[in-house]
């Protein structure tokens, strides 16, 4: 029997709740949510599969030491004393993440990534008389060293690149939304294929295509071609394609539509094509229209999530564009429940609905609100009336 250990998966600010749900959905064990990060406990399979499976997770860590840490030289000699070549071979290559937020620390997280690659590699030096190379395209074996305060946490990086890079995007078009924001955001509005769905600015299509993911079941990175962990040492393919069967036997076919618009036909030929490979096309339609001319053409209840075009991505008339969102779905769309996210705080108001929720984020470097709105069918105080 496998023995359970500690992982963290590290996330977007706003997602920690949503990837802890995940990761107890998934049967993760002693989940503990923290700032950017979930700790959680599992065996092998079940890194292999939080990898393969979770959503919202940017990358899965092994934590291999933990230790005080004063300064960078003390650093290079508490890094000396882990004993490496459980780890990793003379003749692998490696390569170092760092993050540092401590005022112990006056160097920069890429003077201490190249602290931690010269302890390491004199190490092996001073043992081996032989070196292991860096690669930071292709490592062997990619190594995490977080620093806050006085704590130094060393891990393993068993996913490699960040797993937001899915393998179905191709193209793209001015400031695309990251993938797992894309997940978080479908996640957070409640939608689980339970309804008809609609992008009506979908851009590349990628919320699109997290949505359908979502109600299809389908692992958010069933498209990647490797992961971290398929080059350790202990590495075992024949568990890894067992959990992968075990993963795509759970996939259903939803029975609601899933819709695309975008006004530019640019727009629409790339997110046609991310769509293409992402082998969704049986289930996500995507038309050339304008959101602003259209009305809701579905029966039953519709989510409508979107990410509409800020200052910082599209020169627009922000009062006039945030208006004509709120006409649009005054006038034609009853019946559905509305999210999107916006850095541009002031101009929710030029909306002229009310907002039922708002969620803080991060887009990048934006702060952002994923707002709620509710079109009842007929108006508000007749909804309240029936209910």
């Amino acid at each position: 029997m496998q023995r359970n250990f500690k992982m963290v998966a590290t996330t977007m600010f706003g997602l920690e709740e949503v990837l802890a749900t995940e990761l107890k959905q998934l049967g993760a064990q002693d989940v503990e949510v923290g700032v950017r990060s979930v700790t959680f406990y599992g065996d092998k399979g079940f890194m292999y599969k939080a990898n393969m499976s979770l959503r919202t997770a940017i990358r899965i860590l092994k934590p291999i030491k933990s230790f005080r840490v004063y300064d960078e030289e003390d650093l290079y000699k508490k890094l000396q004393t882990i004993k490496w070549e459980q780890y990793m071979k003379v003749d692998s290559t490696f390569a170092i993440g760092a993050v540092v937020n401590s005022k112990n620390f006056t160097s920069n997280s890429h003077y201490i990534s190249l602290k931690s690659k010269d302890a390491i590699a004199d190490y092996f030096r001073h043992k081996y008389h032989k070196r292991p190379n860096v690669d930071l395209k292709y490592p062997d074996v990619k190594i995490h060293v977080h620093i806050q305060k006085d704590g130094c946490s060393v891990s393993l990086d068993s996913s490699g690149d960040s797993l937001h890079k899915r393998g179905y995007r191709s193209s793209t078009n001015i400031a695309p939304i990251n993938e797992v924001l894309a997940a978080g955001l479908v996640l957070l509005s409640g939608y689980t294929g339970n309804g008809n769905f609609i992008d009506p600015m979908c851009g590349s299509g990628t919320i699109l295509i997290e949505a359908a993911m979502i109600a299809c079941n389908i692992p958010a990175n069933i498209n990647r071609k490797e992961f971290a962990f398929e080059k350790w040492d202990d590495y075992d393919e024949d568990l890894y394609f067992l959990i992968q069967d075990v993963l795509l036997k759970k996939i259903t076919n939803p029975h609601f539509k899933i819709m695309g618009f975008d006004k530019a036909p640019s727009a629409v030929r790339k997110a046609k094509e991310n769509i293409e490979n992402a082998n969704l096309a049986d289930f996500i339609g995507v038309h050339h229209v304008n959101f602003f001319n259209s009305v809701k053409e579905v029966f039953g209840h519709t989510t409508i999530l979107f990410n509409p075009p800020y200052g910082e991505r599209l020169s627009i008339d922000t009062e006039e564009f945030y208006k004509k969102i709120g006409d649009t779905l005054k006038h034609g769309y009853p019946g559905t429940t509305v999210w999107f996210i916006t850095s541009d705080v002031q101009a929710l108001k030029h909306v002229g609905l009310r907002t039922s929720k708002r969620i803080a984020l991060k887009n990048g470097d934006l702060d952002c609100k994923f707002v709620k709105y509710e079109m009842y069918e007929g108006s508000r105080k007749e909804k309240k009336a029936t209910q």
